[in-house]
């Protein structure tokens, strides 16, 4: 069981607790066992009663939110709702760009396959938004970027990355491609990719929650929180640095 000292808090008051989710651990009680540990209940035993505002993927790390109280959790749904919570990702990617930021608006459907992915759907799909920005080009067509998606549905990003001719470093799920994609976007081969993970030390979907900019429930001043990278996102970093 994964004990409740090593998951690193981020912020903690009377109305919220932000912390920095560890890969690999779900965020609630799974729905066929509820005996597997998950970081609501973990968190529960020392802080109380936690209530879930948004989640994260289970091989996704980074800043996650609880709110404390009933009220606090409808407040900060609200601000989902409109749009006001920003949450920004850094991940790492394989494929060659010529580009240093793009903005993704295309519709998504979500469990949209036979393999329970986000798929793209002109005519059935909701409006999403996600931009992306290099952070950092390494060698062997691997980058490191930042994602800010406006809306926030399951895979948003991993689905809106595959559009642009990329895909996240340990990502089975959406490689190969689940859904077609435009002509101007050619496919990448996993025989092209393979060779170069073998150094790499994270062996999972290389996405982090980086940061969260939101309004505090209570003095209503805006409030930003970063997540460091976990070990395996930091050692890839500096792997990939010094290759």
């Amino acid at each position: 069981m994964q004990p409740e000292k090593s998951i690193e808090i981020l912020h903690q008051d009377d109305a919220i607790l932000a912390v920095n989710k560890p890969a690999g651990l779900p965020v609630i009680p799974d729905g066929f066992d509820a005996k597997k540990p998950n970081l609501q209940s973990l968190l529960s035993q020392t802080f109380g009663r936690l209530w879930v505002v948004h989640r994260l993927d289970l091989d996704t790390s980074g800043v996650l939110l609880f709110a404390r109280s009933a009220e606090v959790h409808r407040q900060l749904n609200l601000q989902f709702e409109h749009h006001v919570i920003l949450k920004l990702y850094h991940l790492l990617a394989w494929g060659t760009l010529d580009w240093e930021t793009r903005v993704v608006s295309l519709p998504l459907r979500v469990n949209g396959d036979r393999g329970h992915r986000t798929v793209i759907d002109m005519q059935h799909g909701k409006p999403a938004r996600t931009a992306f920005t290099v952070l950092e080009r390494f060698p062997g067509d691997i980058t490191l970027l930042s994602a800010t998606p406006t809306s926030g549905y399951t895979h948003q990003i991993r689905a809106h990355c595959a559009t642009t001719g990329l895909w996240l470093v340990d990502d089975p799920l959406y490689f190969p491609r689940p859904f077609p994609l435009p002509v101007e976007f050619q496919p990448l081969h996993r025989s092209d990719l393979l060779p170069h993970a073998q150094f790499l030390p994270v062996s999972r979907t290389a996405l982090h929650a980086h940061e969260i900019t939101f309004q505090h429930p209570i003095s209503y001043q805006t409030v930003t929180l970063q997540a460091p990278h976990p070990i395996d996102f930091a050692e890839t970093l500096k792997v990939l640095r010094f290759h």
